[in-house]
Formats: structure tokens, sequence, C-alpha cells
């Protein structure tokens, strides 16, 4: 098997661990603290210009060292060799897992079934770059002679959320092109979007690896319906172009041979704004800066391939992760990033890690008794500090947060940025150490007040400090969080990069659609069939 397959519970660093536990679990962070004044810099990783803090665990030495123990134990850098291999690890779908290949230089060597691909995804770079300068410099130009102004981005899952997170981050450096994304098969949606374009200088970009994906066929037929009304079967060769893998199907919809642009089944949809799925991220922030974000997720591709488990930030994040979930048993975590930029992100991850680790069945074939994928939440400080961190700091629940800040700001307004940096420190301070009742009493609070301005502290957090919100250290962090997937997923001993699970409700879906408008009803539940009635009866 290409993936070793090992029952994490098995290995004699998970008995470690499950002893070091009982030792650890009630311990206060403020007290390793104080008793080691070198706790900080153990528990730091320095990189390039990442500054990773995760000394505010709660984690010993002893922990870590059992932590690192796990990952040799379940033989994780044969994993990552693996990977990087080009070896079928989605033994379910039968594919290699190759996202890394994406960013990788023109001299690398990722082979797929014994031929190196890099210079396939240069043709494609190439070609994508190609395009968006036409576009960009506007020598490329719509039906009427016009130069392009708008972009609308039309897929579903991967081939969205990765593009318009990245679009959203990096606004800062965008170009004069105005991006539209259109998913949800809401047909309020799409023509939400259409109120905004101008047909003569709109281009359309459809992804879909087998063009059949019904909410992306459904809403680019409702805007080829709506350009034709304005111009002729002939100009939508010059309007839309496809990101996919069916010719056929994309050449019969009316787009050029031309504006096809090729994806490879070795790359997972929720992995793909790295290919050409990525196209509307290159027109609207400029192909160099595309280029930027792939360069700045190889970088941490080599930090992840090359570096000691010990000084691995993927590989770290990864095990604190394990010892929450699997340990105290905390179902979820949070992402705050320090950054309005960054305000898809914690959506973007939700696909990424919940649809590849969200799996009940090991490598073996076997039912899970132990728990895998994490629930993934959060939002920008300062906006979310006003709404759910409440429940962080006060709630029942234990809610590990990574933080995520910048040193400098953009746009240079140093004012707001110390303030916004204050409140990024000062939270993760907060949640560390909690208020103690002699420090209300010592406010002066009335007595029966006291115990409802008390903190508990002791809340986990990693703080993850970077230089600048740059396309490269995007490019990094995003890597960052695929390759600790990727740990979590050998960890559990489960296939992270299939995702059978999205599929039976789409199929029902098929099923539901058939009956509307006065056809048969088939069988159902009680419930979906009455659900299914009333629609019928008032729609």
């Amino acid at each position: 098997m290409a993936l070793p397959s090992i029952n994490p519970t098995t290995t004699e660093a998970w008995k470690k661990l499950q002893t070091n536990f009982e030792t650890v679990k009630d311990l206060q962070m403020k007290d390793l603290f104080a008793q080691d004044q070198e706790r900080a810099n153990k528990f730091t990783i320095t990189w390039d210009d990442f500054y990773v803090d995760f000394s505010k665990n709660r984690i010993t030495e002893e922990t870590f060292r059992y932590l690192l123990e796990l990952a040799d134990d379940v033989k994780l850098k044969a994993a990552i060799k693996s990977q990087f291999s080009g070896e079928i690890i989605n033994q379910t779908e039968g594919r290699a897992v190759l996202h890394t290949a994406l960013r990788a230089p023109k001299t690398a060597d990722f082979k797929v079934n014994g031929v190196n691909v890099i210079p396939e995804v240069y043709a494609v770079k190439e070609k994508i770059e190609g395009f968006t300068n036409e576009v960009v410099n506007g020598d490329r130009k719509g039906y009427t002679g016009k130069a392009f102004t708008d972009v609308v981005n039309i897929g579903i899952g991967g081939s969205d959320l990765g593009p318009a997170m990245v679009v959203d981050s990096l606004q800062y450096y965008k170009n004069h092109l105005t991006t539209h994304f259109v998913s949800n098969v809401d047909g309020d949606h799409v023509n939400e979007v259409i109120k905004k374009l101008d047909p003569e200088t709109t281009l359309f970009v459809i992804v879909s690896k087998t063009f059949t994906t019904q909410e992306t066929l459904s809403n680019a037929n409702t805007l080829k319906t709506w350009f034709l009304e304005s111009a002729s079967n002939e100009a939508i060769a010059k309007h839309f172009v496809a990101v996919s893998t069916n010719i056929e199907k994309v050449q019969s919809f009316g787009i050029d041979a031309s504006n096809i642009f090729p994806m490879w089944d070795w790359v997972g949809g929720r992995f793909s704004l790295w290919s050409a799925v990525g196209l509307t991220i290159s027109l609207a922030v400029g192909y160099d800066n595309f280029d930027s974000l792939l360069k700045g997720a190889n970088k941490m591709d080599e930090h992840f391939k090359t570096e000691d488990f010990g000084s691995n930030i993927p590989v770290v994040l990864a095990l604190i992760s394990i010892w929450y979930n699997n340990f105290f048993n905390a179902e979820s975590e949070a992402v705050i990033p320090y950054s309005q930029y960054l305000n898809q992100f914690a959506t973007y991850l939700q696909q990424g890690i919940m649809e590849s680790n969200g799996k009940s069945i090991d490598r073996n074939g076997n039912s899970i008794d132990y728990q895998t994928g994490t629930i993934i939440w959060g939002e920008p400080g300062t906006n979310s500090q006003h709404a759910f961190f409440q429940l962080i700091h006060q709630g029942t629940k234990l809610i590990p947060a990574d933080f995520i800040g910048f040193v400098k700001s953009l746009h240079g307004n140093q004012d707001h940025q110390d303030k916004l940096t204050s409140n990024f420190l000062a939270q993760t301070e907060a949640l560390l150490n909690g208020k103690t009742e002699a420090s209300v009493v010592a406010e002066g609070t009335d007595e029966a007040i006291i115990p409802f301005k008390v903190f508990q502290g002791n809340k986990p957090t990693n703080t993850i400090f970077i230089n600048k919100l740059s396309p490269e250290s995007l490019g990094k962090l995003i890597a960052m969080y695929e390759h600790k997937i990727f740990v979590q997923g050998v960890i559990w001993n489960i296939f992270s990069y299939d995702q059978f699970g999205v599929e039976l409700g789409k199929q029902l879906a098929s099923k539901i659609l058939q009956e509307f408008g006065g056809n048969p009803v088939g069988a159902h539940d009680s419930s979906t069939s009455n659900l299914l009635n009333y629609y019928n009866s008032r729609s």
C-alpha cells in the first residue's frame, strides 16, 4: 500500500499520551510559564517570515516528545515521501495527490505513472500567463471591441472557494478588473450578479472538471442565455472560457478550443486553486502575483518535506490538534485571522479540513472507534471578539484557536495597526491567564456579580505571526494548512483525498428534481414526501 496503515491507538506513543494526559489535563498553563522562563522559546518556531508560538497550549515537554513519537510510530516520514513521490495515496479513487507539483520549480521532477508532469504544468502556466496579460492589458477584447472590465467565475466547492478566498485576501493587489463569483444554484444569487454586468465587457470563466456539475452548469447556462440577449452565438467564443477535462462538452457549449484550460485527476478540487482553477486569481491580481502565491506555497512544501518534525510548522500544528481532538475531546477549532482581508479564510478551510478528514472508515476498511476530523469555524478579529469570543472565554466548551496576525499593515496606518495588534496579543494572553476572583474583588465588584466576572483562563491558542500579507505569505499560509490536513489524515489512518460523503445528497437531488411539476412522486420517507408535496402544491 502507498500509505502505511496503522491504527494510532495501538501505538506505544498513543499509550504514553493517554498516561500523560492524566497528568496534564488539569495543569494550568500560567503555572507552566511561571515554572519555566524559557517556555515560550522552547515552543516557538521561527521560519522565513513566519513566527509560530505554540507555547500557550496545554502541553509539557514530555507531551510534545510523545506527540513527536506518535508521528514516528505512524510512519509519517514515509507517508510524506509517498505523497511527494507521486504514489497513489488516494487509493479509493486510484489517484496520486500532487497539488504540490503545481507550485514546484521548473527543474523539479514529479512523476505520475512514471512520467514527469512538470513540463505539462508549466505549459498550462504559460497559457494562463499569456491569457491573463492579454485580458489585463486590454489586448483581448469582447465582441464589440471593448476591453474587459469584469470577470465572472462560475464554479462550486474547490472551483469557487479557493479562488474566491484568494481574490478577497489579495484585494490590495487587485488590478482594474472587477471579479464576481457565482456558485450557489440559488437563482437569486446569479441574478443579483447579472445586475452588475455589461455583456460587452464581461469575461466568464466556467470551472468544472467534468463540465456536468449541476450547480455550475445551471449558472453557466443562465449567464449564457442572458448574454445571448445582447450578442450572437459566435460571440460566446470571445467571452467564455473553461477550466475542464471534458473538451467535447465544453466545445458544444460554444467555447473555443483555444480557450480551454486543462485540469488533472491528481489534483483534488479543494486543493486546485494552484492550477488553472486559479485563472480568475491570475486575472484579478495579475500573473506575477499569482506566481508569487505559488512560490510561497512551494517554500512551505520544502519546509514540510525537509524540516525535522519538532520544528516543522504543519506537523507541530497537526499534532497539537490531535492532542485536543483525541485526548481532550475538543470537537472544534477556531481560526481567527486579524486581517479583514482574510474574511473568507475560515470558510475556505472548512472545505479543506472537513471534506478531507470527515471520515469514519480507516485505511483498512474498518469502522473507526476514535475521533477524526475537527469542526472548523472562525471570523476575523476584532469583529469576532464582539461576537463569539464570549463562548471561548467563559463557555463550557474547550475550543483551541489559531490566531493569525501580520506585523505590518498594507495601507500603512500605524495607529490602526497598533490597535489591531494590541487586541491580537491581548486576547491570547487573556485566554491563557483568565481573571481570578481576587482580581475581580480588587476592582470593587459587587459581591453578587463576582462569579460572573471570573474567567477560568487556561484556554489554548497558537499564534501565527507573519511579517505582511502578500501573495507569497498567503501561499505559505494556505499550504501550511494543507499539510496539516495531510498529517492528521495519516495519523488518523484515513484517506483524506476522497469525498464520497458529498455524493449521496446530489444523487437524491437528481431523483427529486424529476418529481417536480406534476410528475409522479416516488417512494420516500413520510417527512420527505410531505415536504415534496408541500413544495409542489405551492411552486
